[in-house]
């Protein structure tokens, strides 16, 4: 993707040289010859750098530097001054500005500063990302299993496209997590990610969250505010909870992402966005559309990649991969160091069905490192749902090591299986990710007679 570069210069022979000087290494570049009509330009395209002028015909280089930083505070600018007006180049640093080149200057001295910006940028946004990252919440994609691993596969294969992607599966399953791993891998990982609950935006709001609108547009508007679009404009726009779209805004939304520009409440203009978009839901969308409550070409438009992620009672083989991983993220973080947990309470955690799905797991774990006792997590210490009887099936002597609890999970998980199979061993085997040889060898190491 070319970084876009807008040189603002009245001196025709100095624009083009510095116009063809930018071109030929590598940048897409535009060109005005005043300060009247760049911030409409800016409304339609967005721009890395602006390159201007500090002396110009009309509105003069300063005001257009304080108006970029006002409206568009990520673009960097560049002020061309003569040698003599050094003072006011200050006064423009002062102001935002992030470097200035006093006339005369050479072409090596434009790349230059030019190069200093956009580095000076990505330091920025991987400053950024560290700092995210160290406040991390504990949320990452766990998985060993092979729905899972699919599950991954299908996230790189498109990560670094731009095509529309569809994340379906119950509350808990970690959607979000995808969406996020998904923008991280891409192309615009550098650029905006916002992130959109369509459940949570009052109907009457929406329009104006996602479109922003001009001064006076309605009692209220007292200033000209960008919408989602705009403000995610060269990144990815994540729609959580797609399905609680109120159906008003489903054909506007639709027109949006098919003419990538929007139109501001109370605006004449449409307004350029370039915005990759990925949704989720954990409704059925093909019953809300048969309740006339989604548009069928709306879901179809949006439906280009779908990912379903399965719940975790479909994929047990991943929870002692979740316990463990939880469990190390909560005892540094509440210095827990030398936790351990009992077998009872870690039987409970492999034995429950997790209606809430990994959140829930988190939680669990989350709530019994906080009331564990003496360097002990006892079942007490969990959720009363993760203690009723028909959840244990079996309580496991405390004297047990890891690797036979482990076993013993993996024994009523096969015959778990068996029984959902109706006896069905190569279903079985598919299902648990194993050949129908490792299975009829693990039937006959646990004792297990096959029907």
């Amino acid at each position: 993707m070319k970084e876009k570069i807008l040189i603002i210069e009245d001196d025709p022979a100095m624009r083009l040289g510095m116009s063809h000087f930018l071109r030929s290494s590598g940048f897409h570049v535009s060109e005005l010859h005043e300060g009247v009509g760049v911030m409409e330009l800016l409304k339609m395209e967005r721009f890395d750098i602006v390159i201007t002028d500090l002396r110009l015909p009309g509105i003069d280089g300063l005001t257009i530097l304080k108006n970029i930083k006002k409206e568009y505070p990520e673009t960097g600018v560049i002020v061309i001054t003569a040698f003599a007006e050094v003072k006011t180049a200050v006064e423009a640093i002062k102001e935002g500005a992030f470097d200035y080149l006093a006339k005369p200057f050479s072409n090596e001295e434009l790349l230059l500063v030019v190069e200093r910006f956009l580095r000076f940028r990505d330091l920025e946004m991987e400053v950024k990302r560290l700092r995210q990252s160290i406040k991390g919440t504990g949320d990452r994609l766990i998985g060993e299993s092979p729905v899972m691993k699919e599950l991954f596969d299908r996230i790189e294969a498109i990560a670094k496209t731009d095509v529309p992607v569809l994340i379906q599966g119950e509350s808990g399953t970690g959607k979000e997590l995808v969406a996020n791993k998904i923008h991280s891998m891409s192309l615009r990982k550098d650029r905006p990610y916002i992130k959109i609950n369509c459940a949570a935006i009052p109907e009457a709001l929406f329009e104006s969250e996602l479109f922003g609108y001009e001064k006076g547009a309605f009692t209220g508007a007292l200033e000209t505010r960008k919408g989602k679009f705009e403000l995610a404009s060269g990144g990815t726009l994540f729609f959580d909870e797609i399905g609680d779209m109120p159906s008003g805004l489903q054909a506007k939304l639709l027109r949006v992402i098919e003419e990538q520009s929007v139109t501001r409440l109370g605006g004449r203009e449409p307004i350029s966005v370039d915005v990759r978009c990925i949704y989720a839901t954990s409704k059925n969308l093909k019953e809300l559309i048969k309740e006339g409550r989604f548009r069928e070409d709306l879901y179809y438009r949006i439906n280009v990649v779908p990912i379903n992620i399965p719940p975790l009672r479909e994929r047990k083989e991943d929870i002692p991969h979740l316990i463990e991983y939880f469990l190390e993220y909560f005892k540094n973080k509440y210095s827990k160091h030398d936790l351990t947990i009992s077998s009872s309470a870690y039987e409970a955690l492999l034995s429950y069905n997790y209606p809430g799905n990994v959140r829930e797991l988190k939680h669990a774990i989350e709530r019994a490192v906080l009331l564990s006792k003496n360097g002990i997590i006892n079942i007490e210490n969990l959720p009363e749902e993760f203690s009723q009887k028909d959840q244990l099936k079996e309580r496991l002597s405390n004297n047990l090591s890891l690797r036979e609890y482990l076993h013993h999970f993996e024994k009523r998980l096969i015959i778990d299986t068996l029984k959902e199979t109706g006896g069905k061993k190569i279903e079985a085997a598919k299902r648990l990710g194993i050949s129908r040889k490792v299975l009829w060898k693990k039937l006959k190491n646990y004792g297990i007679e096959p029907s």
